[in-house]
């Protein structure tokens, strides 16, 4: 600890005098707005997804497999944003549907490859309409030009904080 002492949210720092943190403050900051807002767009799709049997995380890995198969465990961790721990933990129930294959890479044994199979291939499109359906229903709720908005200000602000 450096001495500094730490404010609970609520409550007074008394040697200061301070007045306590609005709880709408902290509940409505960007990231609480971002995470609460992912939910629900995460429980629309998978709304639309579960025919197939697909969480909105394992139709967006199988997307970017489609995309690009056959790329390493750090790559495809680095295009999807993530660690490659949490990316194995959600490639593990997708390995075992055999939707892909893990395997080591023939020039580095320590270099994990990962593939779509035909099975994974097959669900993928099979996923597809039900996915342009989740598009079409967040169209239709948020309208073409707040979709849009907020697709543009989501890749802007991640580039920029990719910059960082």
């Amino acid at each position: 600890m450096t001495g500094r002492k730490v404010k609970r949210a609520g409550g007074a720092n008394a040697a200061s005098g301070e007045a306590p943190q609005p709880m709408a403050e902290l509940m409505g900051c960007t990231c609480q707005r971002l995470r609460k807002a992912t939910r629900r767009v995460t429980q629309i799709y998978e709304g639309f997804l579960a025919p197939v049997g697909l969480t909105s995380p394992q139709f967006g890995l199988l997307a970017n497999l489609a995309a690009r198969d056959d790329v390493s465990m750090n790559e495809l961790a680095e295009r999807l944003v993530t660690d490659p721990t949490t990316l194995n933990r959600n490639l593990k129930p997708l390995e075992k549907a055999g939707y892909l294959k893990i395997d080591s890479g023939s020039d580095d044994r320590r270099r994990r490859r990962i593939a779509l199979t035909e099975r994974g291939r097959q669900t993928f499109e099979r996923a597809i309409p039900l996915w342009r359906q989740a598009q079409q229903h967040l169209e239709a709720v948020l309208g073409r030009k707040d979709l849009e908005a907020l697709n543009d200000a989501l890749s802007r602000s991640l580039r920029s904080l990719t910059r960082q």
